[in-house]
């Protein structure tokens, strides 16, 4: 009974996987109960992440189809019985060629669409917002250097704060908002620690290292809230420092940015260059 629920399971993965990769049976934004594969994409980048993986399954069935019947082959014909006297042939200069070559060829069917992805990935059009993102220990700072001085932390709600639709340990206190169907540029550092800021839904993952600025984007095309972690082993509290993107309209992100000016508005103090300066200013 034990190995036929294995078998069951195997097979529905297999299933899931030529399917597309069984994105058809996650929720939007965020995983789902008994999920298989990837989250379902809202960004052109996530769009062709997908596009690859599953164009990658092809090769991988083949060969391992390929290997499969080689095996059986072997197994019948040259087993003891059916092959009493055995072969004493030490090579073979036609398949010596075939096993070079052929896999040469294989790598540059995946390597081409590959180097396309990378190049889509880190080729990083004209901004429409900013956002900076900092990873601290343990939450994420958001910032939006285009549209005024204000910054806010982003903390994870406690069990007994969701709502009704709010997923466990992902949904957060303030969430990151951005307009649909814009370039966001995002910059990533770190205040303490190496952290790393993932949203499967965008397809985006870029580490938040102190002391340097990295960059990744994404295309928000529908409207919601898109759910992400922290990717990075930061520290006893790395599980708890979730990531919430929430995509809205333009007008309705207009108005948001108007009510986060007020609302964490941050007053930027410039200290003094010299002693004079300092003196200037106690004055």
């Amino acid at each position: 009974m034990l190995v036929l629920k294995r078998m069951t399971a195997l097979a529905v993965t297999i299933f899931a996987m030529l399917a597309g990769g069984g994105a058809a049976l996650a929720e939007l934004g965020q995983p789902s109960p008994w999920q298989l594969g990837m989250q379902q994409a809202a960004t052109p980048v996530m769009d062709n992440i997908i596009w690859f993986h599953d164009y990658l399954l092809y090769f991988i069935a083949a060969i391992t189809l390929f290997v499969l019947a080689l095996l059986v082959i072997v197994i019948v014909r040259f087993n003891a019985r059916a092959n009493p006297v055995p072969s004493r042939t030490t090579h073979n200069t036609m398949i010596e060629v075939l096993w070079t070559f052929l896999p040469i060829v294989i790598l540059m069917f995946i390597a081409v669409p590959s180097f396309k992805l990378l190049f889509f990935q880190l080729n990083i059009p004209p901004a429409d917002i900013t956002v900076k993102a900092t990873g601290k220990q343990w939450y994420w700072s958001y910032s939006y250097p285009d549209n005024g001085k204000f910054e806010f932390d982003s903390l994870m709600l406690k069990a007994g704060e969701l709502k009704q639709d709010q997923p466990r340990l992902l949904a957060v206190d303030n969430e990151m908002v951005v307009p649909v169907n814009k370039n966001v540029h995002v910059l990533t550092t770190g205040a303490d620690v190496i952290h790393s800021f993932a949203v499967p839904s965008f397809g985006i993952k870029i580490d938040a290292i102190p002391g340097r600025i990295n960059e990744t984007w994404f295309k928000a095309t529908r409207e919601g809230v898109y759910y992400g972690q922290c990717s990075e082993l930061c520290g006893k509290d790395h599980a708890y420092m979730p990531i919430a993107v929430r995509v809205v309209s333009e007008q309705a992100f207009a108005a948001w940015v108007d009510d986060a000016k007020k609302k964490y508005a941050r007053d930027e103090v410039v200290p003094p260059t010299n002693v004079a300066a300092a003196q200037t200013t106690a004055q």
